[in-house]
């Protein structure tokens, strides 16, 4: 057994035009102020790390981690969640999807794509220069506008679309497995990758590269009204990164899975702050303890009731209550004996 570290925080809901979060140091204050132990960090936000130079300089590395320890805080691993996305869009999304990348692509998907897997293989060597082994993304979707079968898919579609999924990734993750880096997709709606059989596609269609990992948050798989806590059992091996993140699923009449048309905060299910949701997180962490997944505990606010501060300043106190000191002792040591076989086949009537 492990015990998980944390709590940690991923900073991109957080990042505002106002102090304190509009400079590293601002947010890095912040966070530890609050008990935060480390911090997640979106690769997108350039005051936030310079993801070019990160690639290109070990020294500009150094700096910045030393900046970041000064706080008292770890980077737990870069998210390139945007870029990532843009590995593959299908072109329903297209115009959508463009401002996640620099204007001069936007209107030409084939230029955004190159620039999504060159993007993607620069946080991996950053992360190499970090000291870090785990790197959070989005898979991206070619399939997903045919989740529901209607009309009916083609033959061979899902085939075929998780075959251009992962030829596009190969690349990417051969990369990072050169740089000694795990990549985590977060499961998540909205990607190729959403829940544990899309998971396993993928994985076969890379030839099970060993990178192919997982960045578990149960709140997407409340929406989807998935088992999360047998997910461990299935996947626990593949959990590398951990996002504390709380939902609620509450049907009506009216709405349930499919209710995204409604605002969030009209929606069957929904995001909500930690410990305001359904999630069973004592029994969460309790897996991942029992498995020995070496995983930052970090949490992803997303709440359409509840402001960002409170749920910063809650989610820190409910992290680290939460996290168990993994035992090293069986707690009926005391009545151990050494083995003696003798004994044995006395106590089997052998």
């Amino acid at each position: 057994m492990k015990t998980i570290k944390g709590p940690a925080v991923f900073l991109a809901q957080f990042v505002d035009s106002k102090a304190p979060f509009n400079t590293l140091e601002g947010m890095c204050q912040w966070a530890a102020d609050l008990g935060y132990k480390g911090i997640q960090i979106p690769t997108w936000e350039s005051f936030l790390i310079d993801l070019d130079l990160a690639a290109d300089s070990k020294d500009y590395c150094d700096t910045l981690k030393g900046t970041i320890n000064s706080y008292g805080l770890e980077i737990t691993e870069l998210s390139t969640h945007l870029q990532g996305q843009l590995v593959a869009v299908n072109p329903a999304y297209d115009s959508m999807f463009d401002a996640f990348a620099p204007k001069a692509l936007h209107g030409n998907p084939k230029a955004r794509t190159e620039w999504a897997i060159e993007t993607v293989k620069k946080a991996a060597t950053a992360s190499k220069h970090l000291g870090l082994n785990a790197h959070a993304t989005f898979s991206g979707a070619l399939l997903w506008h045919t989740m529901h079968p209607w009309p009916q898919r083609p033959k061979g579609l899902v085939e075929m679309g998780f075959e251009e999924l992962a030829k596009r990734w190969l690349p990417i993750l051969n990369h990072f497995d050169a740089q000694g880096v795990d990549v985590c997709y977060e499961i998540h709606p909205g990607e190729d990758l959403h829940d544990g059989d899309t998971f396993e596609r993928f994985l076969a269609a890379t030839g099970n590269h060993k990178r192919v990992n997982i960045l578990y948050d149960p709140s997407h798989f409340v929406l989807q009204q998935l088992d999360y806590i047998t997910y461990i059992d299935h996947y626990h091996e593949f959990i590398k990164a951990f996002h504390v993140k709380d939902s609620e699923f509450n049907p009506t009449g009216k709405k349930g899975a499919f209710g995204g048309y409604n605002d969030w905060q009209d929606r069957a299910g929904r995001y909500r702050s930690l410990g305001d949701g359904q999630i069973d997180f004592k029994t969460i962490f309790s897996k991942l303890t029992q498995y020995g997944c070496d995983v930052w505990a970090v949490m992803e606010w997303e709440c359409v009731i509840k402001s960002p501060e409170q749920g910063a300043r809650e989610g820190a106190k409910f992290i680290a209550d939460h996290i168990i000191e993994a035992t090293q002792k069986t707690f009926d040591d005391f009545a151990g004996a050494a083995t003696d076989p003798a004994q044995l086949k006395q106590i089997l009537g052998l």
